[in-house]
């Protein structure tokens, strides 16, 4: 099985399309709130916790701020099932 860095970069250039896709992990940053991921309600803690996302795709081209965040999310739907926690994002059309 693949670590969830290749995973969430194989859908995200299947899915866009990307020009530029730059992905870091920042797990590491988060540590020390990891443990709160083991209450109720939160997917458990398995590392490769927290990302930042940086993505130019035309297919962004006409779509607003939130419609970007909500097609990402709707692709890494099954990452945040099993354990992502945080995507903080940067995404662009072409020329922007």
């Amino acid at each position: 099985m693949t670590n969830r860095t290749d995973r969430i970069r194989a859908v995200l250039t299947s899915a866009f399309a990307p020009e530029v896709l730059e992905l870091k992990d920042d797990s590491a940053k988060h540590a020390n709130h990891a443990h709160r991921m083991s209450e109720p309600g939160h997917a458990p803690a398995v590392g490769e916790t927290h990302y930042r996302l940086a993505m130019i795709s035309t297919k962004f081209a006409g779509m607003n701020r939130v419609a970007r965040s909500r097609a990402v999310h709707e692709a890494l739907d099954a990452e945040f099932k099993s354990g992502l926690h945080a995507l903080a994002l940067d995404l662009k059309a072409p020329g922007e």
